[in-house]
């Protein structure tokens, strides 16, 4: 038990680290701090007095009267990345549970059993090029193992030799896994030829984002730091994937710590255009995909990091609802936030990667399971769609071509204050790798610059730019970044300082944002925006997003959304303008919370009407 003294000690010590607002006390921190540790002590002397008398305040006396001894308080538990809050993010505006029974009183039980999914079966000769095999579509080659025309091992085999020749120029693979990945190839070989087929996945190689632990191969999360770190478990999106029989190939690169598509080795590129990064930060599963080095890659998404990258590289993929995928063994960046999805050459690989993938996993508390019904000839003309004036008007005009009736909407709701708190999760799932850095640079975690009297409740405070807007609006200055010229992101620290007060509000203004945009989509089953336009708001309210290729062109330059790479020039110089080559560009389409299904099929009636997608880089 600790003496008075002890106890004392340890207030001032704790006086000393807390966050103190001078302005809403008025009273100054010396002052505040004097009368805290006279009462303190008086409290804790006072305890030590009645302990002696055996009175109220002793261990043995509780409230009312009773006997029963209080148990001395265990140090906090040590937390890593992984450990979940437990408050949980729900997009539906009434809640998970009201989502749910709405679910149940429309469909009944079968709402929560898993759709099968078929793939068209193969017809005409196989192809004898590799370069042709290897940029089939997934679902192709799927036909083509079920029809045993191919092996697993064959197309496992031609990857990585892919891998092996394209990765010095790409920088997509942190770790190709030749001996397991031929291993768990010729398994399916035999799985198949005795008859134990296990669905469209089984026998397809593929390559997971290198932020998703695997049992005996390092994790680096795109840092130097761990890059011989293994975290021997598999997450839950490769357990899933395995049980389906899909074969990994490779770890594929990411940018470090979630930031764009440089990491530790360097930047990772966009096969059409080399000059380009791949963007980010699921670099490397864009990056693959678009090269022909595996049938398909699986990408994670906070803000922008599955659309962006499959923008960039010009391919078909999914950012799902919130909730819809399980996390479980990957790197977190915002509980409230994070996403996991397919990255793929076809919508319809996206489709039949997501549809045996999505679904509740107990380890993920944010996890839930929804209808996924996958519509090869959906009726345009009975669906809700809305138009923006910023969509493109190749992708517009060829899906009214195919029967759709468009909505004109207009500008998405906004709500001024709403914060997903970002900063304030990053550096909590950060904490202890924090500790360690702050420890290595010097930086003393007790001193951080205080946050901006009423800044967003995110706690992150602006930088660099940020300050210079800031001068010139008359608004707060921004705390100086207490990381300058460091490769850790930012967020790691700035969110420490987040008031508690300014987080909740925060996060009720962004319970705003989520109800407005419920009565935004009352009426629609989806719209078509500016391309990548409305990442920023969907990152705070969960929606689904498509990306599907439209036309055949030269990339505009700059920009690049969600971790860029490649794009803008540096210090608010331009960037020197590149000889880019035509490549596929994409549309986007956003969907109703857990409409994943409709948006797919949309994309891919517009996809199997048009070539753009079976085009491929010459690298």
């Amino acid at each position: 038990m600790p003496t008075p003294e002890e106890l004392l000690d340890q207030t001032e010590i704790d006086l000393i680290n807390s966050d103190y607002d001078e302005e809403l006390s008025g009273m100054d921190r010396r002052q505040f701090m004097f009368l805290s540790l006279v009462a303190a002590a008086a409290t804790a002397f006072g305890a030590e007095k009645a302990r002696a008398q055996g009175g109220a305040g002793a261990p043995g006396a509780a409230a009312g009267g009773g006997g029963r001894a209080q148990q001395p308080q265990a140090p906090p538990v040590s937390l890593g990345n992984g450990e979940a809050p437990a408050l949980q993010f729900q997009p539906y505006p009434g809640g998970t549970g009201a989502y749910m029974e709405k679910l149940a009183k429309e469909r009944g039980r079968a709402a929560f059993d898993r759709a099968v999914f078929t793939v068209e079966k193969w017809n005409g000769a196989v192809p004898t090029n590799p370069e042709d095999l290897a940029f089939l579509p997934a679902h192709r080659l799927s036909a083509l193992i079920k029809a045993k025309k191919v092996t697993s091992l064959q197309l496992t085999d031609m990857y990585l030799a892919r891998l092996e020749r394209l990765n010095p120029t790409l920088l997509c693979a942190v770790t190709i896994m030749k001996d397991s990945a031929r291993a768990e190839a010729m398994k399916a070989d035999e799985e198949i030829k005795a008859g134990k087929y296990r669905g469209p996945l089984h026998g397809l190689p593929y390559g997971v984002k290198d932020l998703f632990s695997t049992k005996g191969v390092v994790t680096t999360w795109g840092s130097k730091d761990f890059e011989n770190r293994i975290i021997d478990e598999d997450a839950e999106v490769v357990v899933r994937l395995r049980e389906a029989g899909a074969v990994l190939i490779a770890k594929l690169s990411t940018g470090l710590f979630a930031q764009g598509d440089q990491w530790f080795r360097g930047r990772t590129n966009n096969p059409w255009n080399l000059a380009l990064g791949s963007s980010g930060s699921s670099a490397g599963p864009s990056s693959a995909t678009a090269a022909g080095c595996v049938a398909f890659g699986i990408g994670t998404e906070t803000s922008g990091s599955i659309v962006s990258p499959a923008t960039r590289c010009g391919l078909s993929a999914l950012r799902p609802t919130f909730g819809r995928v399980s996390r479980q063994g990957g790197m977190v960046l915002g509980w409230s936030m994070d996403r996991v999805g397919p990255i793929t050459r076809t919508v319809e690989d996206a489709a039949m990667v997501f549809n045996v993938i999505h679904g509740v996993d107990e380890k993920d508390p944010s996890t839930v399971m929804t209808p996924f019904q996958f519509d090869r000839k959906i009726n345009l003309a009975a669906l809700r769609i809305g138009v923006d004036a910023n969509a493109p008007k190749e992708f517009v005009d060829k899906l009214k071509e195919l029967g759709m009736n468009p909505k004109e909407v207009g500008p998405r709701p906004t709500v001024g204050g709403a914060n997903s708190g970002l900063n304030v999760e990053d550096a909590a799932a950060f904490d202890s790798f924090v500790q360690i850095k702050a420890k290595e640079i010097g930086l003393d975690l007790n001193s951080l610059p205080e946050p901006v009297p009423g800044g967003r409740g995110g706690g992150g405070g602006g930088r660099g730019a940020a300050g210079a807007a800031a001068a010139a609006t008359g608004a707060p200055t921004p705390p100086p970044n207490p990381l300058a010229g460091s490769d850790w992101n930012p967020r790691m620290v700035s969110g420490r300082t987040a008031r508690a007060f300014d987080y909740i509000q925060g996060q009720r203004r962004r319970y705003m944002l989520i109800s407005e945009w419920a009565k935004y989509m009352k009426d629609l089953d989806m719209f078509i925006g500016a391309p990548s336009g409305d990442v920023g708001a969907n990152s705070q309210t969960g929606h689904p997003c498509a990306v599907v290729q439209y036309k055949f062109d030269v990339p505009a330059q700059g920009g690049g959304g969600g971790g860029g790479g490649g794009g803008g020039g540096r210090g608010g110089a331009p960037a020197p303008a590149l000889d880019l080559k035509p490549q596929p560009i994409c549309a986007t389409i956003i969907g109703q919370l857990y409409n994943d299904d409709k948006i797919l099929s949309v994309a891919h009636l517009y996809q199997v009407n048009t070539d753009i997608h079976l085009k491929r880089p010459s690298i």
